[in-house]
């Protein structure tokens, strides 16, 4: 039996808890793909606890989304039951694991942003935002030390190491410029003080970022252009085959309870 996709309100906030939620399952996913494929098992534990940590900022955005909407939608429905093009996630955070400097390179590059996205929105007036904010950040912040390690080891490593992580940063820069990306639903928000703009923290991240590749030996890519369309759920075809697998069950066995 096909099951229907849910409808929507996108009202500029429960968009936005979205795009938040939609960040941490995808993310939260491709990390749990690790799951007994990690190079340790020490690590193997580091990558599902992280995804964990994801899993559970998705569903708070995704309760409060739907309590804000107002439409009877809850965290299942938004996980389970939306078509690709309503997911609203970064491109970044959708590509394929590759290899695990691969996945440290990904894991990198969100963490330094969402470390500082998290503390500023501790500041938000809206206090389920800056409540599920504060819980975040703590966690943001071992993911951000995690990778940044595993980014100086690998790169400051051995000659395969080393350029296994280059070509990673290589490949995945153009897809950073879309954290700091705002459109005019999100505009509005900010001027309300309920979200921070990302585009202010660009200089921190820049700096963060700058630091830890230095340390590593590694280089950044000169080139400035970058990917757009995830917000606005445009995607790759990654995001699709990721959906089919994260949604079967509830596709197959619509309302399936354990």
């Amino acid at each position: 039996m096909a099951v229907a996709n849910i409808k929507v309100s996108e009202t500029p906030l429960v968009l936005y808890a979205l795009r938040r939620a939609d960040d941490a399952l995808i993310l939260g996913h491709r990390l749990s793909e690790w799951c007994g494929h990690a190079p340790a098992l020490e690590e193997d534990m580091a990558l599902a606890n992280m995804g964990l940590d994801l899993l559970g900022q998705a569903r708070e955005l995704y309760t409060y989304a739907a309590k804000v909407e107002g439409a009877g939608n809850d965290e299942d429905k938004f996980a389970y039951l939306r078509d690709v093009r309503q997911y609203r996630n970064l491109l970044l955070l959708e590509q394929p694991n590759g290899d695990f400097a691969r996945t440290m390179a990904r894991q990198f590059f969100y963490a330094a942003f969402a470390d500082l996205y998290w503390r500023a929105m501790m500041a938000s007036s809206d206090p389920t935002l800056a409540a599920i904010a504060a819980k975040s950040e703590k966690e943001s912040a071992y993911h951000l030390r995690h990778s940044s390690e595993w980014i100086v080891r690998l790169g400051d490593g051995t000659e395969e190491s080393h350029r296994r992580v280059q070509d990673a940063i290589d490949d995945l820069w153009a897809y950073t410029g879309e954290m700091f990306a705002v459109d005019d639903s999100e505009r509005g928000l900010i001027d309300a003080g309920i979200a921070i703009d990302p585009a202010a923290l660009k200089s921190r991240w820049l700096k963060t970022v700058t630091g830890v590749i230095s340390e590593a030996t590694l280089r950044l890519p000169s080139n400035n252009w970058m990917q757009q369309g995830g917000r606005s759920g445009s995607h790759s075809e990654h995001l699709g085959h990721l959906l089919s697998e994260l949604q079967s069950l509830q596709r197959t066995f619509p309302g399936a309870t354990w």
